[in-house]
């Protein structure tokens, strides 16, 4: 969806029939509201509504509509006393998604892959004296943690990591107008950076996006409707 056209529609979305009456919304706020609405749109479809609440891949609709911000990288490792850990994770870090590994021990010749599961630091100790959970790279399992913005990757001594590689959920890409100001830096924006997503999703997110903004300017029939809108098309 072009820019031009996103803020036509939240301007619809926003002013009265056959009105102007908030056509004095700067776009720089439009800018920041859309950004927004797509952060807490991420997040919506990445909680699931089962026991753990995750739900990244929970039906077809959020597998396909996600695709596109599932992202690789293969992390620098170092070893610790207790764990490996990972460089920080990068800046567009949104949610964590799989770890493989691949590991080595004095038995094999080659490397073997090792999937690594994410739980939480406080459960680490007593993982590692779990005969059936610890790392074990006959099982080829092990778990990780995230701390300080990095991985911690444990392996009970079991074996050594040689590589890793990390599959996450980034942050959606934020949109620039061309001309406006940047919120976010305060200068004024040289490039013209559409909304990433299909037109479909963009949709909802305009919805969204005119709900945040009918709030912040207290228009009570606007936020209601917008607001409506968005929840029921997650």
């Amino acid at each position: 969806m072009l820019n031009s056209t996103l803020r036509l529609k939240i301007q619809q979305r926003l002013n009265k029939l056959a009105s102007s009456d908030y056509d004095n919304i700067e776009c720089w706020q439009m800018v920041e509201a859309f950004n927004k609405a797509q952060i807490e749109w991420c997040r919506r479809q990445i909680m699931g509504r089962n026991m753990s609440q995750e739900g990244a891949e929970q039906t077809v609709r959020k597998v396909d509509d996600l695709q596109n911000l599932l992202t690789t990288i293969k992390p620098s490792i170092t070893k610790g006393s207790e764990f490996y850990f990972t460089n920080p994770l990068p800046d567009n870090y949104l949610e964590f998604h799989k770890l493989d590994l691949m590991a080595t021990k004095d038995c094999c010749d080659k490397p073997k892959k090792i999937i690594a599961y994410l739980v939480e630091e406080v459960n680490s100790s007593i993982l590692l004296r779990d005969e059936l959970r610890r790392p074990n790279f006959e099982w080829a399992e092990t778990f990780c943690t995230i701390v300080d913005n990095s991985v911690r990757i444990y392996t009970g001594g079991d074996f050594e990591v040689d590589s890793a590689s990390l599959l996450f959920y980034r942050q959606p890409q934020r949109i620039q107008i061309l001309g406006c100001g940047d919120p976010y830096t305060g200068a004024i924006t040289g490039v013209d950076v559409p909304c990433e997503f299909r037109d479909d999703i963009a949709e909802i997110l305009v919805d969204s996006a005119a709900s945040i903004l009918a709030a912040d300017i207290e228009s009570f029939n606007q936020y209601s409707r917008t607001s409506q809108q968005s929840e029921t098309n997650t």
